[in-house]
């Protein structure tokens, strides 16, 4: 019996280090062998191979997979490794990497990863023991959940601005009327910022697979990510500033180009605008009514039966000539686009289509066919050259029609049942992929294809519009948060999903104003269209069989603030527009989270005033439901001005205002610079010559750039531009206007400079001669009639305010007050 005993103890414990070797958890395990480069490490352990690449100071790159590494290739990733002296440096049990700004701690038995200041405290550290493991195809990298720390980003996720205690799934899905919790939505951005203990660093894992992000949810021990399928890839960002991780990002994943000016105007939809004689009198109803805009956008019904790359004929007779009627009147035409190609032989597209081999395919060799608009359809493989050249081709069809912009949709891709095989097949830049690996890059391949196509066909700058897109999407279209509802909860979900992603490196943002499905209240609708004036992409749009949504729809008083809400945008376009030209230079968005300049304020995560958010550097917006009759507030630190009164507040405060759905709460940061110019009616029709400049007193140093060019052609690249520094330093007070750069021709001849919150100044001096300010009155409201670029200044709410104007003619300009 006692030899039974023993011989069974010895078998156990033969088997059991089989029984550990085959666990369903695969874990990298300990170094077997390692190369150490000037700024990489390549390295094999028990159970993986790895890279680590430093891409610049600021950025290190972590590569894992069970097999061999594949050739590095991304459709997201455009920044290439800079040169940049790192030590490298290794002992028995570890490997240092050490830039200027962070060093990199790789532990071999057994592997990981932690992240460090230079001084020496921990940034972002693996979860020892858990690190990064497979469990079959599917990898995820755990990191230790630091004390109190907090996570934003992710692109378009609902939810709070805080992700910590939740988790998200990155598929690109088509979920129309979509409720506020709904995820996951229609793009993956995978990508965030951890904070905690007054640091912050971003995390990028590119990988395309269907990808999970879990920061806390159902656990109290780490935070994580991980993909379906595919290697381990994932870059770490470490900076000071929020700011300039955002920069670091989108030097990674491309920036914006410099949009079309009219596309930052007014722009007004619906489900559906036709024929013809519809489209005319909505365009010239807007110029009736005094409504500034710049676009109308035309849904499915303008085509032949929902086939693309055609119009219905008796709805649209002379495309080219409506777009030439809609050019003289100010306003542009933008059309919608999916990605199927209705499967009828004789039909152009299709059979063109069919010749090129353009199609995604079954294992077989059979085009992939599924339903959507126009019936059984098939699909470009926008991951193919081949197709993306032959959708270039198919663009000049718009361009022959007179078309300005390209609303890209269902590019999920969305078909009925919403379910396409798992086998479909993508030639992935010549490495044959599945569906499962190509999903989610669908959308943004589509929309660089557009983008690309309206480079080579159109005369002027294009404006791309999408519902899905992939990280590095910013590089080719601005993206809206698809079909809303018409209400009060989706219209702050919006607000934060915008945040979101502009946190995520995407500046250029919408919703649909008003909701896209349900009917708004008059109320809600209001409350919308003034905030829409301060969205990056302001567009007007309504489904098919809810009530009109046209501003004159809800009545006289409605309109009248629309009109005045609209003429505010539109007195804010040089503001506006050297906003946009700055996330063209380093990312920032447009909308910005209070998160972006206030990262270590509690109160910004505080779901109270998590809505809140910075338009451009100047204003602070303070979105409310429509039927609040008071809300809380919380001023960030420093001084804050009422836009309407010009009332001071005090920062690092809560406080509680009255609510009017009359007005929208917006305010300036002291020492901002806000340029503005007379009301036109759309951004064809030039304004008067004389640009105010406001300057709003505080008690730090701020600077703007000021940017001009002529607003739709390319001659920008090539030095046609104007570019001005505006500074305030109120230690020396002075404001200064720095030397013009640039040979493009300023549309202003004279400077007003507006002066808030300097009671004290009783004159300024420029190069040396004394300057008389007049005292005077301002409103930013009700001006939809004025073209004085300082705005109406009869409204009851008004402020006392100093100006001067000042010919903008010198090179340098000081200002002494």
């Amino acid at each position: 019996m006692k030899s039974i005993k023993i011989t069974f103890l010895l078998a156990c414990v033969l088997i059991m280090p089989r029984v550990m070797a085959q666990s369903p958890v695969v874990m990298p395990g300990n170094f077997e062998s390692v190369t150490l480069g000037e700024q990489d490490v390549t390295f094999k352990t028990t159970n993986s191979y790895g890279k680590i690449t430093v891409y610049s100071p600021s950025i290190i790159r972590i590569r894992l997979d069970k097999k061999p590494l594949n050739a590095d290739f991304s459709y997201a990733v455009v920044g290439k490794p800079m040169a940049v002296k790192a030590q490298i440096n290794q002992t028995d049990n570890e490997i240092d990497i050490v830039t200027d700004s962070l060093k990199a701690v790789i532990q071999k038995k057994p592997f990981s990863v932690s992240f460090f200041t230079i001084d020496g405290k921990v940034i972002n550290q693996d979860e020892q023991g858990l690190t990064t493991s497979w469990v079959n195809d599917a990898v995820t990298t755990y990191k230790k959940m630091q004390d109190d720390e907090h996570f934003v980003g992710l692109g378009e996720k609902t939810g709070n601005l805080d992700r910590k205690g939740n988790g998200y799934t990155n598929w690109n899905s088509d979920v129309y009327g979509y409720n506020v919790a709904a995820d996951p939505l229609y793009s993956t951005i995978p990508f965030y910022v951890g904070i905690h203990h007054g640091l912050n660093y971003g995390i990028f894992m590119d990988n395309t697979y269907q990808s999970d992000f879990n920061f806390g949810a159902s656990n109290n021990r780490f935070s994580s990510f991980g993909a379906r399928g595919g290697e381990m890839n994932y870059y770490f960002i470490y900076h000071k500033k929020l700011a300039d991780i955002i920069a670091s990002y989108t030097w990674l994943t491309g920036r914006m180009p410099l949009p079309p000016k009219w596309a930052l105007g007014y722009q007004q939809n619906r489900y559906s605008y036709y024929p013809e004689a519809e489209v005319m009198r909505i365009a010239n109803t807007l110029r009736e009514k005094r409504i500034p805009a710049d676009g109308i956008t035309l849904d499915i019904h303008y085509m032949d039966r929902y086939q693309l790359f055609t119009w219905n004929k008796n709805r649209f007779p002379d495309p080219a000539k409506m777009s030439a009627e809609l050019n003289k009147l100010g306003l542009k035409l933008t059309v919608i686009v999916d990605p199927g190609i209705k499967v009828e032989k004789g039909a152009p597209a299709y059979e063109s289509g069919l010749a090129k081999d353009v199609y995604i395919k079954y294992p077989d060799g059979t085009p992939y066919t599924g339903q959507v608009w126009p019936g059984w359809c098939n699909f470009t493989d926008f991951t193919s050259e081949k197709g993306r050249a032959w959708w270039r081709g198919q663009v000049d069809f718009f361009a022959k029609s007179g078309v300005s912009g390209i609303w890209n949709d269902m590019n999920e891709i969305s078909t009925w049942g919403q379910k396409m095989p798992d086998n479909v097949l993508f030639d992935f830049d010549g490495r044959k992929t599945t569906h499962l690996e190509a999903h989610n890059v669908y959308g943004l391949e589509m929309v660089r294809s557009s983008y690309e196509g309206a480079l080579e066909h159109f005369k002027e700058r294009p404006f791309i519009l999408s519902r899905s897109g992939y990280a590095g999407l910013q590089r080719y279209s601005a993206i809206w948060t698809g079909d809303n509802r018409a209400e009060e909860d989706h219209m702050l979900a919006g607000v934060r999903l915008m945040n979101s992603l502009g946190l995520s490196g995407v500046s250029f943002t919408g919703m649909d104003i008003g909701g896209f499905t349900g009917n708004p209240t008059t109320s809600l609708y209001t409350r919308w269209i003034e905030l829409g004036a301060f969205v990056p992409y302001y567009r007007n749009h309504t489904a098919l069989n809810t009530r009109a949504a046209e501003p004159w729809a809800f009545g006289e008083d409605v309109l009248d603030i629309a009109r005045s809400y609209i003429s505010l945008r539109y007195q804010l376009m040089p503001y506006l527009y050297s906003s946009f030209y700055e996330s063209t230079q380093n990312g920032m968005p447009v909308m910005r989270s209070l998160a972006i300049n206030y990262t270590f304020d509690p109160k910004v995560m505080d779901p109270t005033y998590q809505n809140q958010y910075e338009f451009g550097n100047g204003f602070m917006v303070a979105p409310f439901e429509s039927t609040a009759a008071f809300g809380k507030v919380y001023f960030p630190q420093g001084t804050w001005y009422d836009l309407y009164t010009g009332g001071e507040q005090k920062g690092a405060q809560e406080v509680t205002i009255p609510v009017s759905v009359s007005k929208l709460p917006v305010y300036v940061k002291g020492g901002s610079i806000i340029p503005m110019q007379s009301l036109t009616q759309s951004t064809a029709e030039l304004p008067t010559d004389t640009l105010a400049v406001h300057v709003y007193k505080g008690d730090k140093p701020n600077h703007f750039v000021y940017y001009e060019d002529d607003g739709k052609s390319f001659s920008y690249q090539k030095g046609d531009f104007y570019k001005r520094t505006i500074s305030f330093d109120p230690g020396k007070k002075t404001i200064t206007f720095d030397k013009a750069e640039g040979t493009y021709q300023t549309n202003f001849k004279y400077i007003r400079l507006v002066l808030h919150g300097f009671e004290q100044t009783a004159s300024v001096k420029t190069s040396g001669n004394n300057l008389k300010l007049q005292d005077g009155t301002i409103a930013f409201l009700g001006a939809a009639a004025n073209t004085d670029p300082q705005g109406s200044i009869n409204a009851p709410d008004s402020s006392p305010i100093k100006t001067v104007t000042i010919n903008n003619t010198a090179n340098n300009i000081q200002i002494n007050y």
